[in-house]
Order: C-alpha cells, then structure tokens, then sequence
C-alpha cells in the first residue's frame, strides 16, 4: 500500500521526443506515411496470399508474421503519433500494463515466426529431399498455434505479477509506449522477482531463438558454398531477406535489453525502439513482395481477375 504522504497513481504521461519539438509536424507526416505503408502493405499480402494459392509452406509463415505487423504497429503508432503531435500522452496504470502486455506478446510470436520462418530455410537448403516430409500442413499449423499458445502462456505469467505492483512514485514515463523497464520504474513495489521474471522470458523469447536461427543459418551458408556458383547466387538470394529482417529485428531487441547504454540510455533506447516497433514492420512487406517474383506475379493475377470481373 502507498503511504500516507504519497498519492496512489492512476495515470501515467508519456514524453517521447522531447528534443525534437521544433521537427514534430515533419516527424509526424513521415511517421504517419510509414504507417500507412505497413498497413497497405501487409493487408496487400495478407490478401493475396489467403486469395491467391502460393503453394510454398513460407507464405504461410510469412502471412501470419503480417497480421502481427498489422497487430503490432496498430498498438504501438497512433499512440506515438499522439504523443509527438501533442507532446504528451496519457494511459491509465491498468491501459499502460495492458498496452504492454499486447506489445509483448505480437513481439514474442513475431519472434517464434522469424525463427520457424528461419528452419523453413534449413530444412529447404539443407535438407530437400525430406523438405516434404518434414514441412507439411500439418507441421506449419502446429509451428504457427505454438507460436501463439507458448506466447501467451509467457506473456501472462509475467503480467500476473506486474498487475499486483503498487503505483505511488511519479506518474512520468520517459518513453512513446509502455515498456517493462519504464513501468518498473514508477513502481514503488519490490520488483526483484518481476525483473528475473523477465530475464527468463526474455531469454526464452528473444535470445534463445536467436541462437537457434544463428545456428540455422551457419549451417545454410556451410550447404552454400558447396554449392555451384549460379545455385549459390539463387539460393542465397532467397535467404538475405528473411536474415535482413532477423538481424534488424534480434539486433535491435539485444541493443535495447541485453547492452548496456551510455548516459542519454533514454533517447537511445527510444530512437532503437523505433526501429524495432516501426522499421521492421515497414520493412518486411517492401522485402518480401518486391524481392519475390510469385507474390508480383500473385499481384498481377488478382488485379486481372478484378478487372475481368468488372467488365
């Protein structure tokens, strides 16, 4: 319980982008239009692939690391948007750790996707022959529900104890959204037990499977350079879009939580936070439709089709 000279918070206030206040009209539009292009975009691919049969097992995978972005970015950007257009936001302590709790669990499933995403690659490169076998229906739904099931299941353990923290230093958040840190921060609970709390899910959500794709891919470059250098090329092409984005997102993700920053940690956390929570997201839709040639040529055939049908 508070004390008696201090007051129960209810309510938090963030503070983004103090220092860029004489370019928040120009930091708005720019993010505004990214937004627009993440939504467009991963609705575009969502749409095909569910419209349009794309018979590889990845465009499953990649179809549900789009509804995530769409999830994700929905959660996180008009908040931002609201906070660099008016300077401050404001969020109950109950919507803070709720908004939390859905930013941490689309990450942690957007996580176990990249890394399922990235075995697609393995077994393709390193084991064709069984590729069939091994990556069926089956096997992408079951990858994909766990993806959800093990993601809640974490995220919830954790929140359960977040919800039980007691509110009564200041109300000020030094950030565009909540995080745990920033949250841990105003609590005037012990939070020794949440913080090994999540060092374990973060060990069990980010780390670890970025080991698992690190290990994934050192074993596809090893099958590449066996390989012919026309096969080479093809085949590693097919590859460094889905590593681009599995470099710019567990790169970001090990920035921001496992190293330690220097005196400005705040406004270098938030700007790596955008990168993450914004960039990635725009990112992947641009990466993996203009870098394919089945979802253009998918484009064409749904745009056929509708003028077919209107005529």
């Amino acid at each position: 319980m508070c004390e008696d000279n201090n007051t129960r918070v209810t309510e938090v206030v963030f503070h983004g982008f103090q220092n860029l206040n004489n370019y928040n009209i120009v930091f708005f539009c720019v993010l505004l239009l990214i937004f627009l292009v993440i939504l467009v975009g991963n609705v575009l691919i969502i749409t095909l692939i569910s419209l349009i049969p794309l018979r590889h097992p990845m465009y499953f995978f990649l179809k549900h690391l789009s509804i995530v972005d769409v999830l994700f970015t929905t959660n996180i950007v008009p908040a931002l948007l609201h906070v660099i257009l008016w300077g401050q936001g404001h969020l109950s302590i109950t919507g803070c750790i709720f908004h939390y709790y859905v930013h941490s669990f689309l990450a942690f499933i957007q996580s176990f996707l990249l890394t399922v995403m990235a075995y697609d690659r393995y077994v393709a490169i390193c084991d064709p022959l069984h590729y069939s076998t091994l990556i069926t229906t089956k096997t992408c739904y079951y990858l994909v529900c766990s993806s959800w099931i093990i993601s809640y299941i974490l995220i919830s353990s954790e929140i359960i104890f977040i919800y039980q923290l007691q509110f009564c230093k200041t109300n000020y958040i030094d950030h565009f959204f909540c995080d745990i840190a920033p949250i841990l921060q105003i609590s005037s609970s012990d939070t020794f037990i949440i913080l090994w709390i999540d060092f374990v899910i973060c060990f069990l959500t980010i780390f670890f499977p970025f080991l698992l794709v690190i290990g994934s891919y050192i074993c596809i470059f090893i099958n590449i350079l066996k390989m012919s250098s026309v096969v080479r090329k093809k085949t590693f092409s097919t590859c460094s879009s889905h590593l681009l984005i599995v470099c710019l997102y567990y790169g970001t993700l090990t920035a921001i939580y496992a190293v330690p920053s220097g005196d400005n940690s705040h406004n270098e956390n938030k700007f790596k936070s955008l990168i993450y929570t914004v960039l990635t997201p725009f990112i992947n839709p641009i990466i993996y439709s203009l870098r394919n040639q089945e979802i253009i040529e998918g484009m064409r055939k749904l745009i056929s089709q509708h003028i077919w049908a209107r005529n």
